[in-house]
């Protein structure tokens, strides 16, 4: 996993569905970067991104989607 800024990354970000249209307390992931999954804080979109592998956040995905 790396961090870069968020802004520096070529990517369409992406809320959630459940997300409240108005409310920023969301994680958004990024799509269309080649080899990583990019997710940062909405409050802080300029900020900090994690690249995380496609691999790790299908797992945070099926964790969370059993809980």
């Amino acid at each position: 996993m790396n961090v870069v800024p968020a802004n520096s990354l070529p990517v369409a970000w992406l809320k959630s569905t459940y997300s409240n249209g108005g409310d920023n307390n969301c994680v958004e992931i990024g799509l269309g970067h080649p080899t990583a999954v990019p997710v940062r804080d909405s409050k802080v979109p300029a900020g900090p991104a994690l690249l995380v592998s496609p691999e790790a956040f299908s797992a945070l995905i099926d964790a969370v989607a059993t809980r």
